[in-house]
């Protein structure tokens, strides 16, 4: 910032297991963000490695580690990113399109799976928040990543849809034996997984 160096994230070491559900807490600016978006292959790091299953996400090209993210990842934000001139079903069908193996019956059977089978046609401005998340979250499942990253998924909605999404969230992975990483700042959700980390001054406690 300026000539002022900020270390957001400071000596963290962390592993997460094949199926395990983590949420990450802490206060606003504590780091939990750039710690999630950092493991998700998406925020280098000046130092240190991110190693997945053996294979070290910030090696090769942008377009290798996007490959790999496509087909190893499934991410969820705060803000939906919903492309507003498509359906829920052209939605969901992008990461298969962008993958270069395109199913129109995987983004149906992923958006069955969220409960909205019957509004696969409907554009994002035709569909509630909670909705609109449900369709984030089939949009994550469909490639059936190994791990899913969610950046505080509950932020935009009330305390009853943000449940249910939380819900949905932890039913689909431990069905599904996915790895869950959760940012939350609401400690009321982040009891629910396996592991609860803190995060505070860039390191976790």
């Amino acid at each position: 910032m300026g000539p002022r160096r900020i270390e957001v994230l400071r000596g963290i070491s962390l592993d997460v297991a094949l199926g395990e559900i983590i949420f990450i807490c802490g206060a606003s600016g504590a780091g939990k963000t750039t710690l999630l978006y950092t493991l998700a292959g998406l925020e280098r790091p000046e130092s240190g490695t991110v190693e997945f299953e053996g294979y070290n996400l910030y090696n090769g090209s942008s377009a290798s580690q996007a490959r790999f993210r496509n087909k190893k990842m499934g991410f969820v934000f705060q803000g939906y990113f919903l492309l507003p001139e498509l359906t829920a079903l052209e939605n969901v069908s992008l990461p298969g399109m962008i993958g270069a193996s395109p199913t129109r019956k995987a983004a149906e059977q992923s958006l069955a799976a969220v409960g909205l089978a019957d509004r696969m046609q409907h554009l994002p401005a035709e569909l509630s928040g909670g909705e609109q998340q449900r369709v984030a979250i089939a949009r994550a499942l469909v490639n059936d990543p190994d791990i899913i990253f969610a950046d505080e998924p509950t932020g935009n909605l009330d305390s009853t849809t943000g449940g249910a999404i939380v819900d949905l969230l932890l039913k689909l992975a431990r069905e599904r034996n996915k790895s869950l990483l959760v940012v939350t700042h609401d400690v009321n959700l982040s009891g629910r997984g396996d592991r609860m980390l803190h995060i505070a001054d860039g390191m976790l406690k």
